[in-house]
């Protein structure tokens, strides 16, 4: 009589292994469909923009992915913009290390010539909570070049977006950066 359960159970394993080899394996599907990367972006040109001055800096949380907002006024378009990882961010024009806390870098160039004064350069924005974001500090502003430096919990994707027509003005640029809570 107890040979009739052990059978069972080695025709049971036996079965569902036949079934297992049977299925074809699938690869993972993206993280929350994210198939971002994480090397350099940029726009299609690399003069600054004429009247185009950086206004605001916001950020935002959602459900795959932290976002910095970033308004440009004076322009109905904006395609000097650049965004990297980087080993350190360095301010410019001086060269000095921007310090920023994070495990990874993201330097973001705008073409912009007005120059952009913050209030308080190492804190832009507010991102205590977030999943990836760190710290949002300004990389100073330089011949038509402003620089914001990110600093993120690692290496992950970001994807760079850019919308024209800000609510409230005649020309306005949003540039967001997108940067996944994981890969």
């Amino acid at each position: 009589m107890t040979r009739t359960p052990i059978r069972l159970l080695v025709l049971l394993a036996a079965s569902f292994t036949a079934i297992a080899l049977a299925v074809p394996a699938h690869a993972a599907a993206p993280y929350c469909g994210i198939t971002w990367g994480s090397t350099v972006e940029h726009g299609a040109t690399t003069l600054p923009a004429p009247g185009a001055s950086l206004v605001a800096v916001r950020t935002g949380r959602h459900d795959c992915y932290d976002r910095l907002v970033l308004d440009v006024r004076g322009v109905g378009a904006l395609t000097t913009w650049r965004a990297e990882y980087v080993p350190a961010v360095t301010e410019d024009p001086s060269g000095r290390p921007v310090a920023l806390r994070g495990g990874a870098f993201l330097h973001i160039s705008l073409g912009t010539s007005q120059g952009f004064q913050p209030a308080n350069p190492r804190e832009l924005a507010a991102v205590s909570g977030f999943t990836t974001l760190r710290q949002v500090a300004s990389a100073g502003s330089f011949e038509g070049v402003t620089g914001i430096g990110l600093g993120v919990r690692a290496r992950l994707p970001f994807r760079v977006l850019t919308v024209s027509g800000i609510p409230g003005s005649a020309n306005g640029v949003r540039v967001t950066v997108d940067v996944a809570h994981r890969w």
